[in-house]
C-alpha cells in the first residue's frame, strides 16, 4: 500500500511504532487481539486497528501539498477536511478557510471566490452540483480533490447497478457530507432514496409492498429521494450501497431485510432474486471494517472502562463508541485536554449530543485496565497524549521507555 507524507506532528513515538510492529508481524491482518501495555498499576489494551486510514492520509498529504504549492494564494476547503478538530484547526491556522459547515450551510458566499483561488475537496467527496458551480467560477475542483478512493468505489457501484435499471437505496446519515455526495452522484444514473437506519428501512418496505401511498412516501422521506422518484415504479428493483463509515452489521441487516421483503412480496425462487434485488458486495471501506472488527475483538477482554478518541462529528468513531458502550463505561473524548484530572473527565454523550463531566471515572483499585482506541480520522499523537495523561496519574509505575522496550 502507498506510503503517504504527512506532518510528523501527527505521528507518535509510542503509537506509531506499535502499529508498525503489529503490521510487520501480522501482514495478513488475521490477528485482531489488542496490544497490551502494562505499566503495573495501570494496564492499557490498545485496539489492533485504529487511527489514520488510507483515505485520511491521502487527504492530509494533498491538503498540505496544496498549501505548499500555493504561497500567497487564497486557499479554501469546501468544509472540514476530515472529522477531526485538531487537523482542521491546524489547516485553519495555516490560512485555509472553510466555505461551508459540515451541514452544508454556506459560510463564505460563492460570489467571493475568484478563478485564481484554490479550493480543496474534502475526503468525503462533494456533490456534482458543487463541482459544476466551481467550474462555472473558473476553479478546477479536481486539482486538489482529496475524495477517498473507497467513497468513489461506492459511487462507481451505484452507477453500475443504476445502469442495470435498479433503484439505489443508500444506507447513510442524510445530512452527512459523504451521504450527500453519494446521493448526488447516484441520482445521475438511477432513482435514489436514502435510509438512515433499520427503522426507516422498515418504513420503506411499506412502499415496496404497496401498503403506503405516494403522498405518505413524499412526506416521510422528504429530502431523501431524487427528483421524480415514483415509489410505485422505482421500488420494484433495488440495490443497496452505503456511507462507508456505517456499522457493517447495520448495513448488512438492512440489505438482508430488503432482500427478504422482495423475495416474499414477489414470491421469488433463489435463481430469480437478482431480478429484483441487486447482488452488491459490502461497500464499507477496509479501514471501517478493520476498526470495527478490532473493536469486537477488544471487547472480548475484561476492562474497567474504554477511552475512545476522535472528533465528535465523526461517523466511524461514533459507531465504535456505540459498540463499546454496550459492554463497558465508555468515554468519547476529542483529546487528552478532556481528561481534566484523575477524578474528572469531560466527554461527549452520543445520545444527548452534549459534553458532560463524569466524576471518579478511574476506579480506586490496585490494578486498573483501560481499553484505548480511536476513529479513522484521529492522529496517533492524540492517542499518545491520552495514554500519557492517564499514566501521569499513577506514581511509581514503569516508565514508557521500559514498557515499550518490553514490547518491541
Amino acid at each position: 500500500m502507498k506510503t503517504f507524507h504527512i506532518p510528523d506532528f501527527y505521528r507518535s513515538r509510542i503509537i506509531t511504532p506499535i502499529k508498525e510492529l503489529r503490521r510487520k508481524n501480522d501482514k495478513l491482518k488475521r490477528d485482531f487481539s489488542p496490544t497490551v501495555l502494562d505499566f503495573g498499576p495501570v494496564r492499557f489494551l490498545i485496539a489492533r486497528h485504529f487511527g489514520f486510514c488510507y483515505g485520511v492520509e491521502n487527504a492530509i498529504e494533498i491538503a498540505y501539498k496544496a498549501i505548499a504549492d500555493n504561497p500567497g494564494k487564497r486557499i479554501f476547503l469546501l468544509s472540514e477536511m476530515i472529522h477531526n478538530p485538531d487537523v482542521n484547526r491546524d489547516l485553519q491556522q495555516r490560512g485555509v478557510r472553510f466555505l461551508m459547515e459540515t451541514t452544508g450551510r454556506q459560510i463564505i458566499p460563492w460570489e467571493e471566490l475568484r478563478p485564481e483561488d484554490v479550493v480543496i475537496v474534502p475526503a468525503f467527496g462533494t456533490t456534482i452540483e458543487i463541482q459544476n458551480r466551481l467550474t462555472l467560477l473558473g476553479i478546477d475542483a479536481y486539482q486538489y480533490d482529496t475524495t477517498c478512493p473507497f467513497v468513489e468505489k461506492v459511487w462507481n457501484r451505484a452507477s453500475q447497478i443504476g445502469q442495470k435499471n435498479y433503484t439505489i437505496v443508500v444506507h447513510g446519515k442524510p445530512l452527512h457530507e459523504e451521504t450527500r455526495a453519494t446521493f448526488s452522484h447516484s441520482k445521475e444514473n438511477a432513482p435514489t432514496v436514502v435510509v438512515k437506519n433499520m427503522k426507516q428501512t422498515e418504513r420503506l418496505a411499506r412502499y415496496i409492498t404497496g401498503e403506503g401511498t405516494k403522498e405518505d412516501f413524499y412526506e416521510e422521506f422528504r429530502g431523501q429521494y431524487s427528483v421524480g422518484f415514483d415509489p410505485e415504479q422505482d421500488l420494484q428493483r433495488i440495490g443497496v450501497v452505503n456511507q462507508t463509515t456505517m456499522l457493517a452489521s447495520d448495513t448488512q441487516g438492512i440489505a438482508d431485510y430488503l432482500k427478504g421483503v422482495m423475495i416474499q412480496y414477489y414470491h421469488l425462487a433463489p435463481n430469480e432474486v437478482e431480478d429484483r434485488f441487486a447482488n452488491t458486495r459490502d461497500t464499507l471501506c477496509y479501514a471501517t471494517n478493520d476498526n470495527q472488527d478490532a473493536t469486537y475483538a477488544l471487547l472480548r477482554n475484561e476492562a474497567d472502562f474504554v477511552l475512545v478518541a476522535g472528533g465528535y462529528n465523526s461517523s466511524n468513531t461514533s459507531h465504535i463508541v456505540e459498540l463499546c458502550e454496550q459492554k463497558l463505561p465508555t468515554y468519547f473524548i476529542e483529546s487528552d485536554s478532556k481528561i481534566l484530572n484523575r477524578t474528572l473527565i469531560k466527554h461527549y454523550n452520543l445520545h444527548s449530543k452534549k459534553e458532560e463531566v463524569t466524576e471518579n471515572y478511574i476506579p480506586e483499585k490496585d490494578r486498573v485496565t483501560i481499553m484505548l482506541t480511536c476513529g479513522a480520522s484521529c492522529p496517533d499523537a492524540i492517542i499518545e497524549g491520552v495514554l500519557t495523561r492517564i499514566v501521569s496519574f499513577f506514581p511509581g509505575i514503569k516508565s514508557i521507555e521500559e514498557v515499550m522496550g518490553e514490547l518491541l
